[in-house]
This record gives C-alpha cells, sequence and structure tokens, in this order.
C-alpha cells in the first residue's frame, strides 16, 4: 500500500502511476544497465525514457547509455559491445551536502581555512 501511495504521489522514488501505464502501454525495453535501471522506447524509436532503480538521479546513467538517451546514438550500449574511452569518467555521486563537496579556495567551509584578519582599510557603509 504504501509503494503504491508513493507512486501516486511523488517522483523522486521511481516511476510514478503515469509512467508505469506508459511504459505497459507503449514501453519496449530496450535494455538495463550495471545500476539496475531500465531503459525503454516507445514502437517508433522517437521516445525514450529510463526507470531509474531507486531515487532519480540523472547522474546515475552510465555514459554509454547517456548517449543513447540523448540520440546522439542510434545504437543502445545492450546491443552492441561498448566500450567507454579512457577520458569518460565513472559514475560519482552528487556530493553537495557532504564532507567531499568540492570547496574552492577561499572557502570558508574549506579543511583549515581561516577568515582573513580585518586590517582597517574598511569603512562600513552610512547612509
Amino acid at each position: 500500500m504504501k509503494e503504491w501511495l508513493l507512486q501516486i504521489f511523488t517522483w523522486w522514488q521511481g516511476q510514478t502511476i503515469g509512467t508505469r501505464f506508459y511504459t505497459w502501454r507503449q514501453g519496449r525495453k530496450v535494455g538495463e544497465d550495471e545500476f539496475g535501471n531500465v531503459y525503454y522506447t516507445n514502437a517508433d524509436g522517437k521516445r525514450r525514457w529510463v526507470i531509474y532503480n531507486g531515487p532519480s538521479e540523472a547522474s546515475m546513467i552510465p555514459v554509454g547509455w547517456h548517449g543513447w538517451m540523448h540520440h546522439r546514438v542510434d545504437t543502445p550500449p545492450s546491443e552492441e559491445s561498448y566500450v567507454p574511452r579512457e577520458w569518460q569518467k565513472p559514475f560519482e555521486p552528487n556530493h553537495t551536502g557532504t564532507g567531499k563537496a568540492y570547496r574552492p579556495a577561499g572557502s570558508l567551509l574549506r579543511p583549515g581555512a581561516e577568515r582573513p584578519r580585518v586590517t582597517g582599510e574598511y569603512d562600513a557603509w552610512t547612509p
């Protein structure tokens, strides 16, 4: 019962009822990736979509499937022996909000960063 309510009211937990119905009526399974995401297309091949295994996280689409999803290639990786090129990076989750998030130089959140001392050359604005 809980899963059905989540499918009705939330889209970020996976597929909704509308997506499930459309996939059942129009979808043709093309393949599955190493994360368990399932890829579909309709009969004429103009629409392509993915049903995520878990939360909807677009960065979890591998590079080979990304090219197919964006119509850059016509052959899905499941129908060919796709090998990523050396410059293509493997999946890494989004680290925003975690300790592994990118902290640029000058960020107060960077480990070991200190706020610069006030030198007295600054005058506060007064109206």
